[in-house]
């Protein structure tokens, strides 16, 4: 290649990153969204990125829009592969946790998870829609569906997700406040100041993956979560677990420690009325490697 081929292709690379890169944490956030997997989120987006290098710029009129509809139909593609992946997956899938410094939108881990219940069109008509505050017009272009039959798959996913959103929203520094007791009485042994914070239906959630300890199925109700934690808090007292900090993980607050085995752990709090009711702990080393 010539000398000056090489300059074009430089040049045109700086130009397709200083209209791309302004638009990449939007679009991270929607890939996001859309597979629940941090890593798979910004494989999507650079391959959004290559393309768009390939792509007669001067002919699009709004890039956000162009490269958002891209990158929602690469998720579409990936999400029929990770489907197939999941049903061999080794205990509950819980999505990547995401520590957020502010919160973004309104999409918290348990409406997440039921996201995962929607077809893949159902998601993406809701995402787009509902969260992003995409028209109704520009999703159906999207996803290749006609106005009327993407307003019915977005009211279709709000029915199923209704439960998943919560009804009033918890004051941060109330929640961080419970997840400090929560670590301080789980770590500690104190099960009476445990016990005070647990809904009596409480249900448990970990994701092992298969590569570290976690419990094979959802531990649900208030005696069999405290008869747990009264185990696990033998273990904390014999091995150590050492706090980093409280945070806000997928919009619920938790806390990220440091476990006996040097590896990381997240624990994300749902609470209703004051009470712990969903407890969700990411124990699998994959899904925490963009937090070192």
């Amino acid at each position: 290649m010539t000398r000056e081929g090489i300059r074009g292709d430089s040049d045109a690379g700086t130009d397709a990153a200083a209209s791309f890169d302004p638009l990449r944490p939007l679009l991270t956030r929607v890939a996001y969204r859309m597979l629940g997997s941090v890593a798979d989120a910004e494989d999507v987006v650079q391959d959004a990125f290559i393309r768009w290098l390939g792509t007669d710029r001067d002919a699009v009129r709004e890039p956000a829009a162009f490269l958002r509809r891209t990158v929602t139909r690469l998720c579409l593609d990936q999400i029929k592969s990770a489907r197939n992946s999941r049903e061999t997956y080794i205990g509950p899938w819980l999505p990547d946790p995401l520590v957020e410094e502010e919160e973004e939108d309104d999409v918290t881990l348990p409406l997440m998870l039921a996201l995962e219940r929607l077809s893949p069109l159902e998601r993406a008509a809701f995402l787009l829609h509902d969260v992003f505050g995409v028209g109704f017009e520009e999703v159906a272009k999207t996803i290749d569906r006609d106005p009327a039959a993407t307003r019915q798959l977005a009211a279709r996913a709000r029915t199923h997700v209704r439960d998943a959103r919560p009804r009033y929203k918890l004051e941060k520094e109330q929640g961080l406040q419970i997840a400090d007791a929560f670590f301080a009485a789980s770590r500690s042994g104190d099960m009476s100041a445990l016990g005070a914070l647990l809904a009596a239906d409480v249900g448990m959630w970990a994701d092992g993956g298969g590569k570290r300890p976690a419990a094979a199925g959802p531990v649900l109700g208030y005696d069999v979560v405290l008869k747990l934690h009264r185990s696990l808090a033998v273990l904390f007292g014999k091995y150590g677990s050492t706090l980093v900090h409280t945070c806000m993980i997928n919009g619920l607050p938790g806390f990220v420690t440091r476990e006996a085995d040097g590896e990381l752990q997240t624990t994300a709090l749902e609470i209703v009325d004051g009470k712990v009711t969903a407890i969700y702990v990411m124990r699998n080393p994959d899904k925490l490697r963009h937090m070192h």
